[in-house]
């Protein structure tokens, strides 16, 4: 135990609180609220240099998203992950240019800014759609579509293709760049009206391939540290802690307060990042 103390980073009081924190928020976003992940990196990177505190939270949501596998591995929609997964490799690897090649401020803005566009597309189609089953409701004469049905039907076709091929690549830059694509991911599985478990199922398998994917990257770019992994060592407990306190509460939670949960979160990701 002396030896790990010994390489652990030389952080303020105020830094071990917040890098505590968000190991608290990794654990839990990864079994009860995905879009909350982003906080996380903030706290982080309040509390370190950008690079380091990058390379410190990556390696606490792989562990975060072991937890998750386990907890929500039977409950995926693999269609989804399919349309997916390609485009966020791609992604990752533009993220590995763009974050070579940028300030941290550029980073931020950038993300904050794709985000807040994200939620008000979201909540624009939204509108449409509850205009629509209305419409369609009073000229038949019929009951609304089921979320079930309109989530049938949204996964049907090439614009869902298309959609899953834009919030692949935009997920896989931002989660390389700043750890951030947890609200890119959420807004596009919420479009796709999954049910809370299945959304968590399929987020938690998303992130775990992609993480691993960016972690070779996130090696060559010289990230890791012998502190940076002392520290992560010593938060481990704390993740899976709050992993286990999120699996509880998120079968607990209605559908309607996470949708809601999961917008109200990225729109504060995005005014955080926004933020100087």
């Amino acid at each position: 135990m002396s030896d790990l103390a010994a390489l652990l980073p030389d952080l303020s009081t105020t830094s071990w609180l917040l890098v505590v924190l968000g190991a608290l928020i990794v654990g839990f976003s990864k079994t009860a609220l995905p879009g909350a992940g982003t906080l996380a990196a903030g706290a982080f990177a309040l509390a370190m240099p950008a690079k380091e505190s990058t390379a410190a939270l990556l390696l606490l949501l792989i562990l975060g998203d072991m937890t998750a596998l386990w907890v929500y591995r039977r409950e995926p929609d693999w269609r989804t992950l399919v349309r997916l997964l390609p485009s966020a490799m791609v992604g990752v690897i533009i993220g590995v240019f763009f974050f070579a090649a940028v300030d941290d401020t550029t980073v931020r803005v950038t993300i904050g800014v794709i985000l807040l566009a994200l939620v008000t597309l979201t909540l624009v189609r939204r509108a449409q759609a509850a205009r629509r089953t209305a419409a369609q409701a009073e000229s038949s004469g019929g009951p609304p579509v089921t979320r079930a049905e309109q989530a049938s039907g949204s996964r049907k076709g090439a614009a869902a293709t298309a959609q899953g091929i834009g919030y692949g690549l935009l997920g896989g830059f931002t989660t390389m760049v700043a750890n951030a694509a947890g609200p890119v991911m959420s807004l596009y599985l919420l479009m796709m009206r999954m049910p809370v478990l299945t959304f968590l199922g399929t987020s938690a398998w998303f992130f775990a391939v992609i993480n691993l994917f960016k972690l070779p990257f996130s090696a060559g770019l010289g990230l890791f540290t012998a502190e940076t992994l002392a520290m992560d060592a010593l938060l481990v407990p704390v993740v899976l802690l709050a992993a286990f306190a999120g699996a509880k509460v998120a079968r607990r939670i209605s559908q309607s307060v996470f949708d809601k949960l999961v917008l109200g979160l990225t729109v504060l990701a995005a005014i955080g990042l926004l933020i100087p």
